[in-house]
């Protein structure tokens, strides 16, 4: 059964910085996406980035541009985990996340990703001071 949860969500002041992980299980790191989501209270969710590996590219990843250059996301294979490193956080950033995967997946890069089949129950990050 495929599953994605994540974790380390939390409070933080701007400026700081906060990792969350996205731990997949049901299916192994090759020929798939995951995606990084956000909602803010009273807002439509939004994509953050994704991350996927095929046969021409490993760990390809992808970002939108209001956190392009705060956000970085990478994949452990060993450990079936994804992470959004998340640094020079603002008061805007807050919202809940959420990491969905698209398995198997046969693109080239996860921006083409039209829909995510396997979508993990989020985590809070607040950034307050």
């Amino acid at each position: 059964q495929v599953q994605v949860v994540e974790s380390g969500g939390g409070l933080v002041q701007p400026g700081g910085s906060l990792r969350l992980s996205c731990e997949a299980s049901g299916f192994t790191m090759d020929y798939f996406a995951i995606g990084w989501f956000r909602q803010a209270p009273g807002k439509l969710r939004e994509g953050v980035g994704c991350i996927s590996s095929s046969d021409v590219f490993t760990h390809l990843t992808h970002y939108e541009d209001s956190v392009k250059g705060r956000f970085t996301i990478s994949g452990d294979d060993a450990k079936n985990t994804v992470y959004l490193q998340m640094d020079s956080l603002k008061f805007e950033d807050t919202a809940v996340y959420s990491c969905a995967a698209r398995y198997p997946w046969y693109g080239w890069n996860c921006s083409d990703v039209d829909e995510y089949n396997y979508w993990g129950q989020g985590t809070q990050v607040t950034v307050s001071s």
